[in-house]
């Protein structure tokens, strides 16, 4: 069995902002607000003309109104603008003392620059409604390759926390995926470099990988090497329709019956483990090189082993969440928030880490966020229940944002 993101992303997939096509229209500004300001503008523009008389003509510079309009407002608000200028201007030409082709090209230039404006504005809502589109598309590949969370298996309970960027060239490349196999839990947590839909298509082959592997082989180092032909094949395809090479930094989990966890680090974050009130990264001896780069290396990826014992919690991440910046561009610091939160379970230290992270980045996130909180099954090393027992012991929901 597999999953992968948590219950409420599904849930709540509909109200994320790139879902939403018809946003693409909304003005920014009020229909009345937008009066107001026109009105005022114009009536200010008007005395100036009266006051400068035929000397300098002030009235033409009217039709910079609808390309600011264009900017900022509806198409619907923008041709009343365009309208509205348009019939200030004839007003103004009819009024003067200026000869019949003054008043013609008066006329024509407005016409042309309220049509531009009009123009530009339809131009942009298309746009932006087709970005809404590709943004909308490529958040809900990445959900689909993400699988919810959490889970519970013979011998970890597994919540999650996934906060997807949602920009259409910023969706990024984070995975995750819990199996459970014949030899025990296995996990993987990784970010593949660059973004965008070719990064979700390399997160894709890992996971895809990751799946097969994790129930086929029966050592972790199997599992990662089986990951390494994956990314390669994949790079080698990318290459061949010209896209870019990537590779994927990774921690890859094995969790036996027993209290040790085995781990293999391709150049991703190491883990923190939480337990009897303290907090502290786990020191692993070797992190080797990403996925994707074995050839350029001499190092055999080998396995290392720490212990995770009862009522532990062990915290794993990708760098959206280290690399978070405030306003004043300094890093999120993680271990530090971490001291204060070693006595939560699994759910709430996800819960504290989300609200935080939005706070602390003012709700402004430039990656992918993706975190794992991992602790021992209850009744880890027993007979596991059957599939409707365990339905009944299942969280309800996990730490997942969106």
């Amino acid at each position: 069995m597999s999953l992968g993101i948590g219950r409420r992303a599904r849930g709540r997939t509909a109200a994320l902002p790139g879902t939403d096509t018809g946003a693409a229209a909304t003005g920014r500004i009020g229909s009345w607000a937008l009066a107001g300001l026109v009105l005022l503008l114009s009536v200010l523009v008007v005395l100036l003309d009266v006051a400068t008389g035929e000397d300098l003509r002030v009235i033409p510079l009217l039709v910079v109104v609808p390309a600011l309009a264009s900017v900022f407002c509806t198409l619907r608000q923008t041709v009343w603008v365009a309208v509205w200028i348009t019939v200030i201007v004839v007003a103004s030409g009819l009024g003067g003392d200026g000869t019949f082709w003054d008043f013609v090209f008066g006329i024509g230039f407005t016409v042309l620059a309220c049509a531009l404006g009009v123009a530009a504005c339809a131009a942009r809502i298309r746009h932006a409604t087709e970005m809404d589109r590709l943004r909308s598309a490529a958040v809900a590949l990445q959900r689909q390759i993400l699988r919810p969370l959490p889970v519970i298996t013979g011998q970890v309970s597994a919540y999650g926390l996934y906060e997807p960027m949602e920009e259409d060239r910023f969706v990024g490349g984070d995975i995750y995926e819990v199996v459970e196999s014949p030899y025990g839990t296995r996990v993987i947590i990784g970010d593949v470099q660059g973004k965008g839909l070719a990064a979700i298509g390399a997160g894709f082959a890992a996971i895809s990988a990751f799946r097969e592997a994790a129930v086929r082989e029966p050592t972790l180092t199997g599992v990662v090497e089986a990951l390494e032909d994956a990314v390669v094949r994949h790079n080698v395809f990318s290459a061949q329709t010209g896209e870019a090479e990537r590779f994927v930094t990774a921690l890859v989990l094995g969790f036996d019956e027993e209290d040790g966890v085995q781990v293999v680090n391709c150049g991703h974050l190491p883990p923190r483990l939480l337990h009897e009130g303290r907090a502290s990264a786990v020191p692993l001896e070797r992190t080797y090189v990403p996925l994707g780069l074995a050839g350029l290396s001499r190092e055999t990826r080998a396995e290392e082993s720490f212990a995770l014992p009862p009522g532990a919690t062990l915290l794993v991440v990708t760098d959206g969440v280290t690399e978070a910046r405030d306003a004043a561009r300094a890093f999120y610091p993680l271990d530090r928030r971490l001291d204060g939160w070693a006595g939560h379970g699994p759910r709430e230290l996800l819960d504290a880490l989300h609200v935080d992270l939005e706070t602390f980045t003012g709700g402004i996130r430039r990656d992918d966020v993706a975190a794992l909180a991992l602790c021992r099954a209850p009744g880890a090393g027993e007979p596991r229940p059957t599939t409707a027992a365990a339905e009944d012991v299942r969280p309800v929901a996990g730490a997942v944002s969106d």
